[in-house]
Parts: C-alpha cells; structure tokens; sequence
C-alpha cells in the first residue's frame, strides 16, 4: 500500500469517495459497541463467582490470630490478607495496609491528607502558595482527575518505552519544592502498556527531591496481568530500591484486586515504609474502625497464595489474549505502511496505546461514536484532558465479545484513515 502522505490529491479525493461509501455502510447497520473503559468481561467476572461460596455455612470466620471477622477491629487487615498482597507487592506484611475495594480510592485519600494534614509533620498542602504533580504522558486519566480535583498544578512528562523521561524527573524534582509527586503506572502502563527498565526505576530511587515531602505514586494496577506465559514483563521492586538509596519513604505503592477478581468488591492495599504506614494509621483511626475482614478472608481462601493468584490470572489472559491479538492483527492488516498511525503491542496490562496524525484524534474518535463505537475520549490520556498534538487513543480490548471486538476494530480503522485522508486534504 503507498503512503497516504505520497498520494497525489486526485488520488486522495478518490480514496475518501471510497471510504465514504464505507462509513456510510457501517453507519446503516446502527451498532452500540463499547470500547471505551478497561473493564473486565462477564467471562472474566465468572471466573472468581466460586469466592462467593468459600465462607457458606460451617466456614471459619476468624483470622488466624483469632479476630472473629463479622466484627469491628484489626484497622490494617487481616494477617493472611496482608500476607496475599504482601506477595503479589513483592514486600514483607509488615510494609502492608489492607483497604477497602478501592487502590483509587487510597490515592484519592493521600492527596486529600497531604492536603489539610501534610505527609508526616510537613506543612499541609494547602497553605502553601503553589503545589506541582509531574505526569507521565500518555497516563491514566483518573490519576489526573484526582490531582485536578484538589487543584494541583499538572506538569507532563514525556513516556518513553523504559518509562518517564527521567533527565527530564530527576531536574525539575530537584529543583522545585513545589513538586509533590509523580504520578506512575510503572508495569504494563496505562495506555501504553510499557513497564519501567532496571535502570529507570534505579533512578527514581536515587532522586534527590528539594520537597521532604516528595512521593512517588507508584500504582501498580497491572502487576500480575500478563498475557503471555512465556513474554513477562519483569520490575524492579520499588520499596527495596528506595531504602538501599537512603530514600525508604519517598514511595508509597499502590495495588488491588481489581481486575484479579471483582473491580467493584476486590480488596486494594498501600506498601509503603514503617514510617510512612504510621502517618497513615494516625488518620485511618480517625477515618475508619476498620475495613471489610470478611472479603479480606473470602479473598485469602480463594486464591490461597501467589501461586493461586497466578493460576488464576493464566484464566484470565486466556480470555483477552486473543481479544489483544484481533485488534492488533487487524491494526496491522489495514494500517500497517501506511503512516497514518502507530500503536503499541503490550505483554499485559489492559490497553492498547493508538497514535494518529497529529490534529486526528478527536476527529477519529467523534467518527466512530457517530457509527456506533464508543472510545474513551481523545485526550483523556492527558492533564486537562488536552493532548497537545490531538493524537493518542487509548484502546480498551477487554470489555466485548470477540465478535463486537472485531467489527469495533474494523470500524476504528476505517475511522482513523477517513479522518487521515480528511487532514491531508484540508492541508
């Protein structure tokens, strides 16, 4: 296939004529496909129902240490919970704190304490005149949303395939008091599906922030979401990095369940130094008397260790492999040589990371919701929701069936040439 950017503009008028005929088709068949959030399937979801009969009648309710879990008390989880996530965090029970449902809501929750209460004896947030977040770009819109919220100045920093560009990091950290945090997604990333090289995650151990109360937020939804058995991302264990660094409070680590078993009714947990996980208890005690024991135990009875845990994700890449693997097939076949788009291929994680023709993306997007296939929005990957080259999409395979999948591709692709061809003619 020759270019677009090659083809003469008599040439381009005939290829649009054409794939007007097309869209105008697909428009007639009046689809209602969703492939907008990364949501776990039905499919997905009926893999983890036998939880709900592992505390039927006769099963014991107390933890080990003898916590009847029907009732109030144990303010950081359970000791096996802690132990379960422990494992999947890759760090000791004692650097654990069990939550609620909710990884998102534990952040939420952090920014809104470094807010009105400082981060361990600093001054509160809020009375400061300016403060900063850096955001890795393309990243996850609701990390966005959350330091948007409590208006918080959002820096971008560019994404490269060994994660955030760390010249870039390392300067403005050490230079600005005003920078609290960095937002990361630092294994199969959203939307990209990068995971963080040795020597990336090395040097953010060794940052030298002018903030004390500097935090890296380090989320790491996808860390046991691999696709394949035999391609696995591996990362650097973060907490062990810092505190060889002399820096063992600069991170807090985020996880959940999420998307291991139940995204509404997992369990999330915070791996964070002893330092830091004392500065958490003295607002949980306030906060809460404690969270859900009783699915911290469904949880632990279930999947039992990290060998169940990975049993458990194998099911479950068998299910969206080959969701991954359609709309890439079909990206290569109709795209590919084309030079109207590039996109990532990720070993796990949730999402496929689209980058059109500068100036298309909205475009794209507005083109497909018009035949039927709803995207999460162009420039949501972004701070403000402003991409500032108006290209990257972010592809969300998981939630249809394959056959949805495939005609929603069909129809992407369709979209991001029609829109392609509309901007070289314009130009």
């Amino acid at each position: 296939m020759k270019k677009y950017s090659e083809m003469s503009r008599e040439e381009l008028q005939a290829l649009k004529e054409q794939l007007d005929q097309q869209y105008a088709e697909i428009k007639a068949q009046g689809l209602a496909l969703d492939m907008s959030r990364g949501k776990p399937s039905a499919e997905q979801l009926n893999l983890s129902m036998d939880m709900m009969n592992v505390l039927a009648n006769g099963a014991e309710l107390k933890c080990e240490t003898g916590v009847d879990c029907r009732n109030y008390g144990v303010i950081d989880g359970i000791p096996e919970a802690k132990r379960l996530l422990g494992e999947m965090s890759e760090v000791d029970p004692e650097h654990i704190i069990i939550y609620g449902n909710s990884s998102l809501n534990v952040m939420f929750d952090s920014i809104a304490r470094s807010m009105t209460h400082g981060v361990m004896g600093n001054t509160p947030w809020c009375r400061l005149d300016k403060v900063k977040f850096l955001c890795p770009v393309p990243g996850y819109d609701r990390h966005f949303k959350i330091t948007e919220f409590f208006g918080i100045e959002m820096i971008n920093v560019p994404m490269h395939e060994d994660g955030p560009d760390m010249d870039m990091v390392e300067k403005l950290v050490s230079e600005d008091p005003a920078i609290k945090g960095i937002w990361c997604v630092p294994k199969y990333s959203n939307p990209q599906g990068y995971t963080y090289s040795r020597e990336t995650v090395e040097r953010f151990a060794r940052l030298k922030p002018a903030a004390p109360d500097f935090r890296i937020y380090w989320d790491n939804a996808y860390s046991i979401h691999h696709l394949y058995n035999d391609q696995l991302d591996f990362l650097v264990e973060i907490l062990g990095e810092c505190a060889k660094a002399g820096n063992p409070d600069m991170v807090y680590k985020f996880t959940s369940t999420s998307k291991v078993s139940f995204p509404g009714s997992g369990i999330a947990a915070v791996a964070a130094s002893k330092a830091n996980l004392a500065d958490f208890k003295t607002y949980m005690q306030t906060q809460t008397i404690g969270h859900d024991k009783l699915n911290q135990l469904r949880h632990v009875k279930f999947f039992k260790d990290l060998n169940g845990l990975h049993a458990h994700m194998m099911k479950h890449a068998d299910i969206i492999r080959p969701k991954f693997e359609l709309v890439l097939e079909t990206l290569d076949r109709e795209l590919s040589g084309l030079d109207i788009g590039e996109w990532t291929k990720p070993h796990g994680g949730y999402f496929i990371s689209f980058d059109s023709m500068e100036g298309c993306a909205k475009r794209i997007v507005s083109l497909a919701a018009e035949a039927g296939v709803v995207m999460t929005g162009a420039g949501a990957t972004y701070p403000y929701g402003k991409d500032p080259k108006d290209s990257n999409i972010r592809i969300a395979p998981t939630f249809p069936t394959l056959e949805e999948l495939g005609k929603a591709a069909e129809v992407f692709v369709l979209c991001v040439k029609l829109a392609s061809v509309e901007k070289l003619l314009a130009e």
